[in-house]
């Protein structure tokens, strides 16, 4: 065999070998790389059902139900008020309730505490009390969250189409009352399943988590609430 020969055998057995090493890297860092970006993915989802879940408890304060309407929620967001506990002063602090009992003691017991508001507002600041008060949801829920979309809300993020378009695929919401022991239960539930919030991530990966919790017997995504079983609104992430 001649030299030149010789050089291009091992220029291709080292190409070949470059080859082996990638293929077997890329082997070991696909799930790495897939279970990152599963998470990240996760992160993004599990906060937006808990926002679903803060409306949902919110509009059942108000309606004594939940709805399974995601147009009923956004409405109510936009436009809703609840009744909020304000709570003014402090039971510790012996000072402003020694006052406090001083003013209910002078208009002998007939006060109530939106009596002691006005006086509150009209500057008497050295009062302890609660109050019931309306607020618009808006002003309540999610204040100061930049991440937060009202718009969105029923929107299953990272939903990625073909050519990467973006597709909508809604939240699968529903809401129900269940009779449990004999008691009317509101019950509702949230659910994302994995096949729309991993879409563009490895199929093969996103087809074995998928089956991995069927095997278990366990949903194939994310759920916040269920309609099948009382669950006090948990996720199945918690």
């Amino acid at each position: 065999m001649n030299k030149a020969l010789k050089t291009i055998l091992s220029i291709v057995l080292a190409l070949i070998c470059v080859f082996l090493v990638y293929k077997i890297y890329e082997g070991v860092m696909e799930p790495v790389r897939f279970e990152k970006d599963v998470n990240a993915r996760k992160k993004v989802a599990i906060q937006q059902l808990k926002d679903i879940r803060d409306l949902q408890v919110a509009f059942k304060s108000v309606n004594d139900r939940f709805t399974a309407s995601f147009d009923t929620l956004k409405q109510f967001y936009n436009n809703g008020e609840m009744v909020v506990l304000m709570q003014i002063g402090s039971k510790d602090d012996s000072l402003a309730m020694a006052h406090t009992n001083a003013v209910k003691k002078a208009k002998k017991g007939k006060i109530t505490d939106a009596d002691l508001f006005k006086l509150y507002q009209e500057g008497d600041k050295n009062l302890v009390f609660s109050i019931q008060n309306k607020i618009a949801v808006k002003d309540t829920l999610f204040k100061g969250r930049q991440d937060f979309d009202i718009n969105r809300i029923d929107k299953i993020p990272f939903a990625v189409g073909e050519y990467g378009a973006a597709e909508v695929q809604d939240v699968e919401m529903n809401a129900i009352v269940k009779k449990v022991s004999g008691v009317d239960v509101p019950l509702f539930e949230a659910k994302m399943p994995y096949k729309s919030l991993l879409k563009g991530l490895d199929h093969q990966l996103v087809v074995n988590l998928v089956a991995e919790r069927e095997d278990l017997g366990q949903y194939e995504g994310l759920q916040v609430g269920s309609i099948t079983a009382p669950n006090n609104n948990a996720g199945n992430w918690e």
